[in-house]
Order: C-alpha cells, then structure tokens, then sequence
C-alpha cells in the first residue's frame, strides 16, 4: 500500500463514494436555503449530512471489500491496497460519531429523523442491498431529507418534498446499480435491479422519474402551460432513457432526476 499522505489522502476520499456524497449533501442545502434557514442553521444541515453520507460511503466499502477483491474493482480503494482497512474503519467511526452529534445538534425531532436516514442506508450496505427490498432504503433516506431541514425550522414539509425525493432516491438506485450488475452477479448480489433484469431497469427507473416528475408538479402548482412543458421535456428524456444505447440512456436519465431536484427545491 502506498504510504504517502497524498495518496492516503486520495484513497481514503474515494472509499467515501464522493460523488453521491457531495450530491446529497448539496441537495440537502439547496433544500435548507429553500426553507428560508439561517445561514448558520444551513452550514449545520451541510455539516450533519455530510458526515453521515461519509459513514455510509466508508462503510459501504468496508463492507464489499472481499466482494470488490474478488471482482478485481480497480476503482476501489481498499481492494487495491492504496489504503488499509484500519484507515477507513477509523474515518467511519469518526464521521459517525460527528453525525451523531451534529444531528443532534439541530435540534432532537430533525437530528432523530436524519439518524434514521442515515442507519437506513446503512441497512442497504449491511443485506439489504442483495434482496428485492433493496430500493427501500433510498426511499427512506431521500424521502426523509427533506423533513429533516423542515423540522430545523420546527415544520413539517410539504407532502410532495418527500414523496418526491423518495421517488428520486428509489430511480438513483436503479441508475446507481446498472453500471455494476454483472460484477454484482458474479458476487451473489440479487437486488432489485438484479430480478428485474438489465433490459428492465432502465424502463423502470424511467418511469419512477417520470413519477416523481409529475408529483412535483402537482405539488408545486405550476401554472398549466409550465407543468405541460415541463412535462414532454420529462416524457421525451424518459423515451430516450428506454429507448437510447450508450451512455445516452443514463446521461438522460440524470437530467431528468437534476430537473425534478431543482423543481424540489424552487417549487417551495
């Protein structure tokens, strides 16, 4: 294992799933400073998600090392040896220490509800991730962040907020394993994506956008002709998504959750 601390460094970021953990964590302040919260509060509500997206994203790898050696993952930093398991162990009781008491910290009913979504996505790296249960702790999790921010600022949030973002977590899920299903397969992971079958999960997730499109939508009480816009521009993605080859489909499938994600976060 290289011993540098640029590369500790390094290994030890990508064993974090960067990606997923700064797009929540953005969404997470998008959602904060749509709710009209101090900036204070919002730096608090960035600090708290953080820390849990970093536990998970630790103690996913932790977790799937033996898997990831098996299937020879260059991208993974603890099955390359670029860091030790004791590193990353050490930073996932670190982070989920601090999310704890940041949670916490933003007062008891937002603090328990973001330690619910945070231990529901740890229930997907633990087993449920290899069941047809595996969606439900995206839905969650992502349902769930948006009642974290409104209880900050002591309130409940609209309906859509979460029903919306659980539908976004659910279609992130099944775009989130596509890429890996054969490696899954050769590993004993059977998910959800896993029984629909390749040719199905893209359909699928199409259609959960296209829902979570339309429940934005109705929430947010866009005038008619915006909603109608909006929505060919959703429905000729989602046809794409079904239809296209490549990266196309996914690329695709990705602007229509980043649309639905802002409309979530303007349509307040």
């Amino acid at each position: 294992m290289t011993g540098t601390p640029g590369a500790l460094a390094r290994g030890l970021l990508l064993a974090a799933h960067p990606g997923p953990a700064l797009a929540v964590t953005a969404l997470s302040g998008l959602l904060a400073m749509a709710q009209g919260l101090e900036p204070a509060q919002v730096a608090l509500v960035l600090a708290a998600v953080l820390a849990g997206q970093l536990s998970v994203g630790w103690s996913n790898d932790l977790v799937d090392v033996s898997r990831d050696r098996r299937t020879g993952r260059p991208d993974k930093p603890l099955a390359t040896g670029a860091v030790s398991l004791g590193v990353v162990r050490g930073a996932c009781i670190a982070a989920v220490v601090l999310c704890v008491v940041l949670s916490l910290a933003l007062g008891v009913a937002a603090g328990l509800v973001h330690l619910v979504c945070v231990a529901s996505a740890w229930t997907y790296n633990l087993g449920l991730k290899s069941t047809a249960w595996s969606w439900a702790p995206y839905a969650v999790s992502f349902g769930g962040l948006p009642a974290v921010v409104s209880l900050v600022d002591g309130q409940l949030p609209p309906w859509w907020w979460p029903v919306g973002a659980a539908l976004l977590g659910v279609a992130a899920h099944l775009l989130n394993v596509l890429p890996d299903l054969d490696d899954d397969a050769a590993t004993g992971v059977r998910g959800l994506p896993h029984r629909l079958g390749r040719p199905y999960v893209a359909p699928v997730a199409a259609t959960v956008l296209v829902a979570a499109s339309a429940v934005v939508l109705v929430g947010a009480g866009a005038p008619l002709a915006v909603s109608a816009a909006i929505g060919a521009v959703v429905l000729a993605l989602a046809v794409v998504v079904v239809a296209g080859s490549g990266r196309v489909p996914f690329v695709s499938a990705v602007a229509i959750a980043l649309g639905d994600a802002m409309l979530l976060v303007v349509a307040r």
